[in-house]
């Protein structure tokens, strides 16, 4: 997207912009980075990753955060759009000699503020478990690297669990660890439990139990990112292969696959109501994938390179009745209007809402983002005539731009040929005939999507004990608990699949002969959206984009994570900050 005036602003980066909420202002004293400030030689480096942390401390300023640079990790009190921040005093940092962190995750059930759990993947196949506010590192699994040699591409705690984690490789291979389990002495030796198309899971032969509790393998060449769906029952996945798979994680079964237009794809992100995946990679491309009808929905074009990053905005996705000048909620939602955290909540239970029932119309709209290797900030709405299309696409619509928008109306009427050969007919509306799909799942499915016992009730009835080292019995106590903790049982999956005799294949997808195919519709075949906004703020390529209550995060290779302020969230002592900070600050 050029930028406005000629060729001299084309270069220049962006330190504000506009949307229909306000003006979103780069706030240059709350910028993090090493202490030195000084811009991070990125050649041949891994890419720069952030992660955040709420420790709910009493001073009302809890959030913490992590980025690596380089062979660095720092941790910091990050004070976001309130205070500028302390280059001079990191809570923890460290330097590794012989390997680079690549990517983190701190566990969220269970920080404190005295204490927090982070995992740190590294270059040469290590996790390290370390405790920055303890300054103490309590654990180092694959250490010998006798379970995987390949780089860590993600790592991330099983969501509702304080001891298991999903570890990604570059071989491919993703591996469950529990953190009170040791890695053994030797390498481990694996018995097959499922197998289906272009992927296999495999459990740890051993007398005791030792990590890996499972081993999968998934697709052809690295697997870039993985993402949990926000009830924590799925799992999306993104492969150089350039197929996204989504897998069921308890019961282990494929749900649905989806090709990028070429090339691998790079990162993967859920909808706050967990009905749409977006992913972007290396066609330049970000693409709508619907969950429940398991297909494409929109395309989104932008980005003059690889897309790196892509996020979901919860605090900005809105949800109205059918009066577009009412707002919907409670008086305490309408004082939470502008990206408050109740905002996000009651925006999510309104989208259950609009999936359960049609009786009245709702207006949807989905705020989300995307960075790339070009240096650019992209922000997209998803609108209700990209998500419900049997609606008539020439209706007034607004900040979404519908570009060869051909394709034929889509219901919600279908069957979904599941991996148990059962088909599961989907209570739709009376629409028009929907593009030929794979496979599509009823509404009821999705939005019973918070209960935790409707899929792994008949997978537990199916499940088998064969397994030694797993436990049935531990599996279904745990299962009837309030909180519904994950354990390390995996006795309950069933061995049994009529994807047996799919094997993994190994020869390469010929692009050909999936481009056209409800796995990736030609680009005249979907609507294509336009960017809301599209700036240059950053040197060098971007890795980061994370949207906080008040603020956007965005970093680059160099080593600068920058807070975007939201409208209305620059306050008088922001302002005076900004006046006092240093200068010379790189942005």
């Amino acid at each position: 997207m050029a930028a406005e005036g000629g060729g001299k602003e084309m270069n220049e980066i962006k330190t504000q912009f506009t949307t229909r909420e306000g003006l979103y202002k780069l706030l240059s004293h709350s910028e993090y980075s090493r202490p030195n400030r000084v811009p991070f030689n990125s050649q041949g480096s891994n890419p720069v990753r952030v992660s955040f942390v709420n420790v709910n401390d009493q001073s009302g300023n809890g959030d913490r955060l992590c980025f690596n640079v380089g062979r660095e990790l720092y941790f910091y009190i990050y004070k976001g759009v309130r205070k500028a921040a302390d280059l001079s005093k990191p809570i923890d940092k460290r330097i590794y000699k012989g390997t680079q962190p690549t990517c983190h995750d701190f566990n969220h059930l269970t920080a404190t503020a005295e204490s927090v759990s982070l995992l740190v993947g590294f270059s040469a196949g290590q996790v390290q478990l370390i405790d920055p506010i303890k300054k103490e590192t309590s654990k180092l699994f694959n250490e010998e690297r006798l379970i995987d040699k390949s780089r860590v591409t993600c790592v991330k705690w099983v969501p509702g669990s304080e001891s298991l984690f999903l570890v990604a490789h570059s071989s491919g291979n993703m591996y469950l660890y529990n953190v009170e389990h040791t890695c053994g002495t030797t390498a481990p030796h694996y018995q097959l439990l499922k197998q289906g198309e272009s992927f296999a899971v495999h459990t740890c032969k051993s007398k005791s139990t030792r990590n890996p509790l499972l081993k999968w393998t998934v697709g052809e060449g690295a697997l870039n990112e993985f993402a949990f769906s926000p009830d924590g029952k799925f799992l999306a996945c993104v492969s150089q292969d350039g197929f996204l798979r989504v897998f069921n994680f308890d019961s282990v079964e494929l749900h649905g696959t989806m090709k990028s237009y070429f090339g691998g794809l790079l990162c993967v992100c859920w909808s706050p109501d967990g009905k749409y995946i977006v992913t972007g990679g290396e066609d330049d491309l970000v693409t709508v994938w619907s969950f429940v009808d398991c297909r494409v929905i929109a395309r989104g074009h932008g980005h003059k390179s690889w897309v790196s990053v892509v996020a979901f905005d919860p605090y900005t996705t809105s949800v109205e009745e059918s009066d577009p000048m009412e707002f919907s909620g409670s008086d305490e939602d309408f004082q939470d209007l502008h990206f408050g955290r109740d905002r996000a909540n009651s925006t999510q239970s309104r989208l259950s809402k609009r999936n359960s029932t049609d009786s009245r119309p709702v207006s949807v709209t989905y705020r989300f983002g995307s960075v790339g290797q070009d240096t650019q900030l992209c922000l997209w709405d998803l609108t209700e005539d990209i998500l419900f299309p049997h609606q008539p696409l020439s209706r007034a619509r607004t900040h979404t731009n519908v570009m060869n928008a051909t394709s034929p109306p889509a219901g919600s009427g279908g069957t979904n040929p599941g991996s148990n050969g059962n088909s599961i007919t989907t209570p739709g509306n009376s629409v028009p005939p929907p593009l030929p799909r794979s496979n599509s799942l009823p509404h009821s499915a999705v939005s019973n999507a918070g209960s935790k016992s409707s899929v792994m009730d008949g997978a537990i009835a199916s499940g088998v004990s064969k397994f030694a080292t797993l436990s049935l019995h531990d599996r279904k106590e745990r299962h009837h608990e309030k909180d519904h903790k994950r354990n390390h049982s995996m006795g309950h999956i069933s061995s049994k699949s009529s994807d047996k005799l799919n094997l993994v294949t190994k020869t390469k997808t010929d692009p050909a002969k999936t481009l056209g195919t409800p796995l990736c519709p030609r680009m005249e075949d979907v609507p294509l959206l336009e960017p809301l906004i599209c700036k240059k703020i950053a040197h060098e390529r971007l890795t980061v984009l994370i949207f906080l209550e008040d603020c956007i995060v965005t970093a680059c290779q160099e080593g600068f994570i920058c807070t975007w302020a939201r409208p209305g969230k620059v306050g008088i002592l922001s302002s005076q900050n900004q006046a006092n900070s240093p200068s010379g600050t790189v942005v």
